[in-house]
């Protein structure tokens, strides 16, 4: 699926909550804790999609804001939150005034930017002096599981796996931040396994996007790549990671 494609994620942001939602929850963990986020902390997700992490600090207590460019997240993620700050837009401008959140976070969304520099100019520009800026994303491809299935699905397809992004790379995420001007407090790999309780789950998070009739011709690829991964009540467990980094303004 194009991840650029606010249409494409509207069609599927039900499909997502349900399958890959709270998936990341571990990594909000990471960076709430480095940040020092507390009961009334100002958080902004840039790229909430279906509003899980804005659901999970909005359960501790901090006050949570996002913003999505596919209407159908956004849908799901008011759905959710109808109190909370959530808006359709993208993360260039962002739609606050400065110094407007203690916490801004960007988690498998700042790579979509047209300009991940300009992106994260924004972010600190709506985040507080004493504040903090935050991005998670994807680890490189060898610290997934699911990339052993992705590549086989790309074989079967006649494709080639596509490679993996500057921040997904060790150091990636710290380099952004340096030329961003930010200072670097903590950063890590966090290990993410995700859970499929049967084949037909498996399919549809693996090829979330694609059409019925594309889900069929791949399903067999799919299945036959995640037999090492199966589990004795018959669903899966791959376990993948994701990096994160935590900055905040220079002195």
């Amino acid at each position: 699926m194009d991840g650029a494609d606010p249409d494409r994620w509207s069609a599927v942001a039900e499909g997502w909550a349900e399958l890959w939602g709270g998936y990341a929850q571990p990594v909000w963990r990471a960076i709430l804790d480095a940040s020092g986020a507390r009961p009334g902390t100002r958080v902004l997700d840039v790229g909430c999609g279906s509003g899980d992490l804005l659901a999970f600090a909005a359960g501790l207590g901090l006050t949570a804001a996002g913003i999505d460019p596919a209407p159908g997240m956004v849908e799901q993620a008011r759905a959710r939150l109808p109190e909370a700050d959530i808006r359709l837009g993208s993360a260039e401008p962002l739609p606050w005034p400065d110094a407007h959140f203690d916490l801004a976070v960007s988690v498998n969304a700042l790579q979509f930017a047209e300009d991940t520099l300009d992106a994260l100019a924004e972010m600190a520009r709506v985040t507080t002096l004493a504040g903090h800026v935050a991005i998670a994303n994807w680890a490189e491809a060898a610290q997934n599981d699911l990339d052993v299935i992705e590549k086989a699905v790309a074989r079967a397809a006649g494709e080639d796996p596509l490679p993996d992004g500057e921040l997904r790379q060790p150091g990636g995420l710290e380099r952004l931040f340096a030329e961003g001007g930010l200072e670097v407090v903590s950063a890590g790999l966090v290990p993410l396994p995700w859970h499929a309780a049967d084949d037909d789950t498996l399919v549809r998070g693996v090829l979330l996007g694609e059409d019925q009739a594309t889900m069929a011709a791949r399903a067999p690829a799919v299945l036959a790549a995640a037999g090492g991964y199966r589990t004795a009540d018959g669903g899966y467990r791959l376990v993948n990671a994701f990096r994160y980094a935590v900055a905040r303004h220079r002195p």
